[in-house]
């Protein structure tokens, strides 16, 4: 949970960041693909390493519960990357109706809530250390769900990218 409001505070501003004549400069020079998958790559990095750090001053401060570190890292990997998807395209979306939190909110919500319970109920397999055989239903409906997400994103940033 912690992550997630990180993640929504450091990725609201992927696309508020940059100046109108910037976005022009970047039409010019590359396609909305690519903007969109370069976006997505370093949210999911800058997500990982927040991950990363809260983990290690939780685990400093009252000790490491988890059973299964393997597992708990392919949760954290698999649950930024859906993360970090569905808060770019809403930060995108929110960029182009006038930087409208409300909108970011009301579009993020439902958007990573499929994201949100899967990783919860992995995080809770890896930190009891349950066997890799009874996540692996719930990971691969995660991987689809992050698959998904991304689609999406590269499907439709397109023509958010032109106007």
């Amino acid at each position: 949970i912690i992550v997630l409001f990180s993640a929504t505070n450091a990725l609201a501003r992927s696309f508020q960041q940059e100046n109108h004549r910037r976005q022009l400069y970047y039409y010019s020079i590359c396609s909305a693909e690519s903007i969109i998958l370069s976006k997505i790559l370093y949210n999911t990095l800058l997500l990982l390493v927040l991950s990363t750090v809260c983990l290690g001053v939780y685990s400093s401060l009252i000790g490491n519960p988890v059973q299964d570190i393997y597992q708990f890292g392919l949760v954290v990997l698999l649950g930024s990357i859906g993360l970090s998807v569905g808060l770019t395209m809403v930060s995108a979306i929110s960029f182009k109706a006038n930087n409208s939190a409300t909108l970011m909110a009301v579009l993020g919500f439902p958007t990573l809530v499929p994201v949100l319970i899967l990783s919860i109920a992995l995080s809770k397999n890896a930190l009891d250390g349950l066997d890799f055989s009874v996540s692996v239903d719930k990971l691969i409906v995660l991987s689809a769900t992050d698959v998904l997400l991304a689609a999406v994103a590269y499907l439709l940033f397109p023509f958010l990218w032109q106007e």
